[in-house]
């Protein structure tokens, strides 16, 4: 974020400063100072932990969601590839007796030791998936483990 806003600031500020018009950059530049001090607040307080009751989400947005052990069906671990990369992060998939996605771990915020913590804390059925999958794969064989955003049409009829 400092690559970006630095020299975009310095490049208003040289424009500005001489003809005296530099509060409102000033301004903003406070104002997008303290939004990524918010997102930076809000990322690092965000957390997931069991219990003996069961599995508990507190958010990016601050939201706690908790799940009874008792709701848990399955936990689902498997490597998902990146966007046009080779590189492989994994991901824990937490879903209900319905098969509806209760909980979800991406690799890029959490870390596979993190991941096996859970699945040995909730003891519950895991499906290990063995091979890594793309986001296509996965859409195609489980669309309910991703978000509504992830989710793209597999095929089209005429």
């Amino acid at each position: 974020m400092l690559a970006l806003v630095a020299p975009v600031s310095a490049v208003l500020y040289w424009l500005t400063i001489p003809t005296d018009s530099w509060r409102p950059v000033f301004i903003g530049q406070i104002i997008l100072v303290a939004i990524c001090v918010l997102a930076a607040i809000a990322f690092f307080r965000t957390v997931i932990w069991v219990d003996r009751d069961g599995v508990s989400e507190r958010g990016f947005l601050g939201r706690v969601t908790s799940y009874d052990k008792s709701v848990i069906g399955t936990i689902v671990l498997l490597d998902l590839y990146e966007s046009g990369a080779l590189d492989t992060h994994p991901q824990l998939f937490i879903t209900g007796l319905d098969g509806r996605l209760l909980l979800r771990m991406r690799g890029q915020f959490y870390s596979r030791g993190a991941m096996e913590m859970i699945v040995e804390q909730l003891d519950a059925p895991i499906v290990r998936v063995a091979e890594p999958m793309t986001l296509l794969d996965l859409n195609r064989s489980r669309p309910e483990l991703l978000y509504w955003f992830e989710r793209r049409f597999t095929s089209h009829t005429d």
